[in-house]
């Protein structure tokens, strides 16, 4: 047995879009001197289909000190606006869940509860009007930073995840993560304390560690398998079990938004990027076979496919813990939640923030952080988790097997609540620091026909014509702020040179 002369202070088990953000951050944060080892086998594939993101990227690619138009072009990224949910109410019919504000606050009330008024009035318009985001999204035009009226326009981006791995890596490797090539055929633990000792190797080596993290995808060879903690499954509430993927050539639209669009048993992502347009079908093998959602994907391409469909197979849910001893679970290795509201790459970026917020000196942490830390994940999940559940439950394609069934499920006591403060007096609560805003939750509500019975009585201080020039002085504010705006292809073309992003002919 060929053994590393001293263990290594972290080793990433697993590449991948979740093990090269592991290593990049711990390049770039852990003291000067820390050894960082990420073993990978080039015979092993990732999954590596989620490419599209949420604003809180910035943070992440920031604090890593990335030049944005470089990420760009390395990426063959593309900018995004918010994700736009089609035929998921009734088909035939749109709603987008836009980053940024919607309308505006007046006094101590939120838009939502003067736009419930207005439209009791029949007064409003859609939310779509009173959105900056989806304005500009829904035109095909893009800026960065604050309108001439001084608004911002947050977004997040598409790009093609392999290709932000391999930036990753040059990006780790540059300062000294050591890449180690090779299967991991076994996970050897302390017979004391029951903790990670070293990773052994095919070819007879040993890699031994303080600290691991587990990036070995579905199998989480380190945190499941290994060290055998449990598992939550969520698909009695997401029962969307399967996912067919396939690249195709540009077409249609170059939206500066990803589109979620409802099929007969799931729904299908589209994501454009410079070189391509991703695309997938998320489905219930319950209420669809294979064959019919390999039919249905190629069916609704906006170009040639570019490769064979890749069959993903998953279950809902997430680690009963994701930090057991040495050892912290990231990406599929944690759980697993269909890209409904991209936020596959957040969890992992929120994870290693966490993590890096209480990082033990030498090895396994004390119980006090580590508690801290689950604690922390598990709510993050299962508030994402009630999120993307609304958006299958309060649909309206009656006669539609898998749609009756999602939409007659027994809810989580989280989700019933929430739901009850909004339709009782359209009341959104943001609890402790969940992912998604009450601005969020209102454009889904919204846009999935969830009915609010009243709103805030504060909002009858404003006289009925005062509300109607609010909305009406908005929307022409907001209008006017678009106007100028380059089209997305036009903006990205200047801001990173992509040649490769062309109109479709």
């Amino acid at each position: 047995m060929t053994t590393a002369s001293a263990p290594y202070d972290f080793v990433i088990a697993g590449g991948g879009t979740a093990g090269w953000m592991c290593a990049a951050a711990l390049a770039r944060f852990t003291p000067p001197g820390s050894r960082i080892a990420l073993v990978e086998s080039e015979a092993i594939g990732t999954v590596g289909v989620g490419e599209a993101t949420i604003p809180q990227i910035h943070l992440f690619n920031g604090a890593l000190g990335l030049d944005e138009a470089e990420f760009l072009r390395e990426t063959k990224g593309s900018f995004k606006l918010g994700i736009s949910f089609d035929g998921w109410l009734r088909e035939g019919e749109s709603y987008m869940h836009a980053f940024g504000n919607v309308g505006r606050a007046l006094g101590t009330l939120p838009f939502q509860h003067y736009w419930l008024r207005a439209k009791r009035l029949g007064l409003a318009k859609p939310l779509q009007r009173y959105s900056l985001n989806e304005l500009a999204a829904r035109t095909m035009r893009m800026q960065r930073g604050r309108t001439q009226a001084g608004q911002e326009m947050p977004y997040a981006y598409h790009f093609d995840a392999g290709l932000y791995a391999n930036y990753l890596r040059r990006y780790a490797e540059a300062r000294g993560v050591e890449r180690v090539e090779g299967v991991i055929e076994h996970v050897a633990l302390d017979g004391e304390s029951g903790a990670i000792a070293a990773l052994r190797l095919d070819g007879n080596r040993e890699l031994p560690g303080r600290f691991f993290f587990d990036c070995t995808g579905f199998r989480a060879l380190l945190i499941g398998e290994a060290l055998g903690t449990g598992f939550d499954d969520w698909s009695h509430v997401l029962p969307c079990d399967r996912a067919m993927a396939v690249p195709c050539a540009g077409g249609g639209d170059f939206t500066p938004f990803t589109r979620s669009i409802a099929r007969q048993a799931g729904w299908q992502w589209r994501i454009p990027l410079q070189h391509r347009i991703g695309n997938g079908l998320v489905y219930s093998s319950a209420h669809l076979s294979d064959d019919e959602a390999s039919a249905t994907l190629l069916a609704n391409l906006d170009g040639e496919p570019q490769g064979d469909l890749r069959p993903i197979r998953f279950t809902t849910g997430k680690r009963r813990v994701h930090w057991q001893a040495n050892c912290l679970a990231l990406g599929l290795a944690a759980g697993f939640m269909e890209p409904l509201e991209s936020t596959s790459i957040h969890l992992v970026q929120s994870a290693i923030s966490r993590f890096l917020a209480v990082m033990p000196a030498e090895g396994e942490a004390s119980p006090a952080a580590r508690d801290w830390f689950n604690g922390q994940a598990a709510f993050e999940w299962e508030r994402i988790r009630d999120f993307l559940i609304l958006h299958y439950t309060a649909n309206r394609r009656e006669g539609e097997p898998f749609w009756d069934h999602v939409r007659h499920m027994a809810l989580p006591e989280t989700l019933v609540a929430k739901l009850a403060l909004w339709r009782e007096a359209g009341f959104i609560h943001r609890e402790h620091e969940e992912l998604f805003t009450e601005v969020g939750w209102f454009q889904v509500l919204a846009g999935q026909g969830v009915e609010a019975e009243g709103y805030n009585p504060l909002a009858d201080a404003l006289p009925e014509a005062d509300l109607a020039a609010m909305l009406a002085q908005t929307e022409a504010a907001l209008v006017e702020q678009v106007k100028p705006m380059p089209r997305h292809l036009d903006f990205l073309a200047d801001y990173v040179g992509a040649q490769s992003a062309k109109e479709p002919a």
